[in-house]
């Protein structure tokens, strides 16, 4: 892993070293459980980020036996989820200013994935694509609104790379299919924090994970763009990268903390629900998990190691504070989060956090005033 370059320090967690490779698997749950419950007490004590905006930026069909596992039930094979841009900043380790946008989804290019190609094409054959698909903000104008130039931003990350089209992010030296000329980044001054296992995905992509990435997504995209990790991270005061694996073999989460303390970000549930079932009042979640004794419910699109997962989801638990608004809920927000529309009734959230907003957006320096 790279661990130092121009844009400061980042530091590998020494308290996750080692617990996703504990054998036998029963083990490896405890091990990661209480590398989380060490590394939260630290992660508290390091101090917060300067601020966190959430923004929604898209709502697209996803099948509702994918969300929770099979285990809801409701008449509608359909539900619409809600994918979330985060804007942090925080102190970097060497005391500079950093920004870091969290899932920039350019909805054009996740259309480019198998799934939801064809899900298209039937949408639009049957006329229903309305009835899923919300567009509320485009990421290339959530920055300005924030007084921030997109050419301040120094990170970008995403939990993982499914449905995301690289290129249409971080740039490609050579033009994409249909385009007459090299597309520029997004965020020209910004890498890209990618684990490695995820890249090594997209090299060479098996068959069951073809339908949730796009095809040639990466290619083009310059090496110098992209900083490459190899498992947990800390960015800076106040925020780290979890290595969360199961849904993807690079699958990593956002942990932040705020005054109202640590907040997890994570695509490996769709909901509140997904990671208390306990608490849940979608019909079969709560009864599902209680009958085959499990502590979270799994975002199921992928089975690519589901036992991985559910570790993921209790490390991401383990790590997250009690809400102020409701303490029985940890502080886990879905990265794309099932929405709570009456159209897709009874399978909507029991408890959602809605956005992040915390701090003052600071402008950086810049060379020309």
């Amino acid at each position: 892993m790279t661990t130092t370059d121009a844009l400061g320090d980042i530091r590998p967690i020494p308290e996750f070293a080692g617990v996703h490779d504990v054998w036998p698997r029963g083990d490896r749950l405890e091990a990661v459980r209480e590398g989380a419950r060490r590394y939260r007490e630290r992660f508290l004590r390091q101090g917060q980020v300067r601020a966190v905006k959430s923004f929604d930026i898209a709502a697209a069909p996803y099948p509702q036996r994918f969300a929770f596992q099979g285990y809801s039930i409701g008449p509608n094979p359909m539900i619409s989820i809600i994918n979330r841009m985060f804007v942090v900043q925080f102190d970097g380790f060497d005391g500079a200013l950093r920004t870091l946008v969290w899932e920039p989804t350019v909805a054009a290019g996740s259309g480019k994935a198998p799934f939801y190609a064809k899900l298209q094409k039937l949408s639009r054959t049957l006329r229903a694509e309305s009835l899923f698909v919300k567009y509320y903000n485009d990421p290339e104008a959530v920055l300005p609104r924030l007084g921030l130039r997109n050419a301040d931003v120094d990170y970008v990350s995403f939990d993982h790379l499914h449905v995301q089209d690289v290129r249409m992010i971080m740039g490609s030296d050579h033009p994409i299919d249909g385009e007459p000329g090299p597309r520029d980044p997004l965020f020209p001054n910004a890498r890209m924090l990618v684990q490695r296992k995820e890249l090594g995905t997209l090299e060479s992509v098996h068959p069951m994970q073809w339908a949730w990435y796009v095809d040639g997504g990466m290619d083009g995209v310059p090496a110098e763009r992209l900083h490459v990790l190899d498992g947990d991270v800390e960015l800076g005061v106040g925020v780290s990268l979890l290595w969360t694996p199961g849904h993807t073999d690079g699958n990593h989460s956002l942990c932040v903390n705020t005054p109202d303390g640590v907040w997890v970000s994570s695509e490996n549930g769709m909901a509140a629900d997904s990671w208390q079932p306990e608490l849940s009042e979608i019909p079969g979640v709560r009864q599902q998990a209680r009958f085959y004794g499990r502590e979270v419910v799994l975002n199921a699109n992928t089975l690519e190691d589901s036992l991985d997962q559910y570790d993921s989801m209790v490390k991401e638990k383990t790590m997250a504070s009690p809400s102020p608004r409701d303490p029985r809920w940890l502080q886990v927000v879905p990265s794309s989060e099932c929405a709570a529309w009456k159209r897709q009734w009874p399978v909507v959230p029991t408890f959602t956090h809605g956005g992040l907003d915390y701090g003052t957006i600071t402008i950086p320096p810049r060379a020309d005033g």
